[in-house]
């Protein structure tokens, strides 16, 4: 009756690898070395994400979209893996990665914010409209 239990809780797939064993341990063991490994592998990924979001940073010629695209992407595979990720986590990222040219606005949002509070988004607003500003005093001078 076990085995039957076994049988009827998983994928068809996963029931013709178990078709050879013999008794309900021998599936269950089966079984949980396949989702163990499993697990160890979603675990490795998200530290290799986590290690791919470290290193990353702003390049001169990116913009503020471009590398934000990127960080979201990483953080969004980080979750969709099952890790959990708080959100100050990317914005203090964002913040210590930005150019030189961003430095003083990185500055302020540090000083006169709560980046524990802070979405990705509303920061990514603060340094597009800093980057806004100085290209429209460029264009004007």
């Amino acid at each position: 009756m076990a085995m039957v239990a076994i049988y009827q809780g998983i994928t068809e797939d996963l029931l013709l690898s178990l078709d050879e064993k013999q008794t309900t341990n021998e599936a269950w063991e089966t079984l949980n070395t396949m989702f163990l490994g499993a697990d160890r592998e979603k675990t490795a990924r998200v530290q290799t994400l986590k290690v791919e979001f470290e290193v990353l940073s702003m390049k001169e010629a990116g913009n503020i979209d471009e590398f934000a695209a990127k960080v979201k992407n990483i953080v969004s595979n980080i979750r969709a893996l099952g890790d959990k990720l708080e959100e100050s986590y990317p914005v203090k990222k964002l913040l210590r990665s930005v150019l030189e040219k961003f430095l003083h606005t990185a500055s302020t949002v540090k000083l006169f914010t709560d980046l524990e509070t802070m979405y990705v988004e509303e920061m990514v607003g603060r340094l597009k409209t800093y980057e806004e500003r100085v290209r429209g005093r460029g264009e004007n001078s």
